[in-house]
């Protein structure tokens, strides 16, 4: 891709998000006749997230040569995603705590919400048995990501073992990805409309800027809690380790997935920008393919800073509201249950309320306190998705650096 093309396509999905922010604030629900382009736009992106996942591992797993540094690599990629998560988690515990949003706020009481029921008796085991499942073609379909990881990294590892044969099947999933990149390209082309699409009709759905702000004024404190533990974990802390430990220059890393990012907070989906994430990542910051085809699928399914972030502040934003004393125990508890939640949940449908349910059970919540923070949830999940997302991009800077067999190019 040309640089004439990347600037087109950076600064279009930049005007898109103001665009689409300023007709979905002033427009409102009419805007919502636009909702079927954006979704066309998203459908595009989550048609080659399966190819590109499966093709992506394989091809990334192979390129580590020996089956045997998957344990060493693989470690490696764990241990930062638990470190960045567990500080996210901290720093959510720690803001709360000190602006205790919670305190004061007037709750009428409510049912437990419809998005909720039937996901109660959710726990660690579920999470564990989403890691395989018995019907790849259904979870390719239901774009469940998770069991489609395994199963690659199994098929990779195995084609490492199998000699010629097994290069030539590599080969072949190498072409393929090639391929699916080479659609991503396609697709970006129209990413300025898909993205203005998106938010327009989102913050139309919301009522526009009026009803937006309602919401605001009334769990204000609350937002800006999570707000600000976004920005502080995204904008110090990551920077920080990739400045410290990747040894790269936060500013310019920033500018190379600025359309990863941008594409993040539009869909709201870590899966939907993987395509988006990938070609940044080899296109224009020139991670190693290694790199970015073992890290980020993974980071995209298991690595959510933001969302542990804000799980631990909804929980603990719940009990203040609800005047339920919550002890350093049970805090130790939501910092444990957010943390290893995140990482697990993305294999079941719906992983950030999933997770919620979780941490609220762990520490005996009622799950009645989700109904006050959903009508703002629409919009921190963008924002904590676009933090997810660049967590991602820094942990592939990071392998890239500090695993220098996986970082040759």
């Amino acid at each position: 891709m040309s640089g004439r093309t990347h600037a087109f396509i950076l600064y279009g999905i930049l005007v898109g998000v103001v665009l689409g922010g300023v007709a979905g604030w002033v427009l409102g629900e009419r805007m919502t006749a636009v909702a079927w382009i954006g979704a066309f736009f998203l459908d595009a992106l989550r048609m080659i997230v399966v190819p590109l996942v499966v093709s992506s591992m394989i091809v990334g797993i192979s390129g580590l040569g020996d089956v045997r540094r998957l344990g060493r690599t693989g470690t490696i990629t764990i241990l930062y995603y638990l470190a960045t998560t567990g500080l996210a988690v901290l720093l959510g515990i720690l803001l709360v705590n000190t602006i205790r949003p919670g305190v004061g706020f007037e709750w009428l009481g409510a049912e437990v919400p419809d998005v909720v029921k039937g996901k109660e008796t959710t726990g660690f085991a579920d999470i564990l048995r989403s890691l395989v499942t018995p019907n790849l073609v259904d979870a390719a379909a239901k774009t469940e990501i998770l069991p489609l990881i395994v199963f690659s990294l199994l098929f990779g590892g195995v084609l490492t073992t199998l000699g010629e044969k097994g290069k030539m099947v590599i080969r072949l999933f190498d072409g393929v990805n090639e391929a699916i990149l080479k659609i991503v390209f396609l697709i970006l082309l129209i990413a300025p409309i898909g993205v203005f699409a998106l938010v327009a009709s989102r913050l139309g759905q919301a009522g526009g800027g009026p009803a937006f702000f309602e919401e605001i004024r009334r769990i204000g404190l609350y937002a800006a809690t999570v707000l600000i533990g976004l920005l502080v974990h995204g904008c110090v802390v990551l920077p920080l380790i990739l400045f410290a430990v990747g040894r790269r220059n936060p500013w310019k890393h920033l500018a190379h997935f600025t359309p990863a990012l941008s594409t993040a907070f539009s869909t709201a989906s870590s899966s939907a920008t993987l395509p988006v994430t990938i070609e940044c990542s080899e296109e224009r910051a020139r991670i190693s393919r290694r790199s970015s085809l073992f890290v980020l699928p993974l980071g995209a399914t298991i690595n959510m800073d933001g969302t542990a972030l804000y799980e631990s502040v909804a929980a603990i934003f719940i009990a203040q509201a609800m005047g339920i004393p919550l002890g350093p125990f049970e805090q130790v508890v939501i910092f444990l249950t957010a943390t290893l939640a995140s990482i697990g949940a993305a294999g079941i449908p719906e992983a950030g309320l999933v997770t919620m349910v979780i941490v609220l059970r762990a520490v005996g919540l009622p799950l009645e306190g989700i109904s006050m923070i959903l009508a703002i949830d629409w919009f921190l999940d963008r924002c904590r998705t676009t933090v997810n997302v660049w967590g991602d991009t820094v942990g592939a800077a990071v392998l890239d650096r500090i695993d220098p067999v996986q970082g040759e190019a």
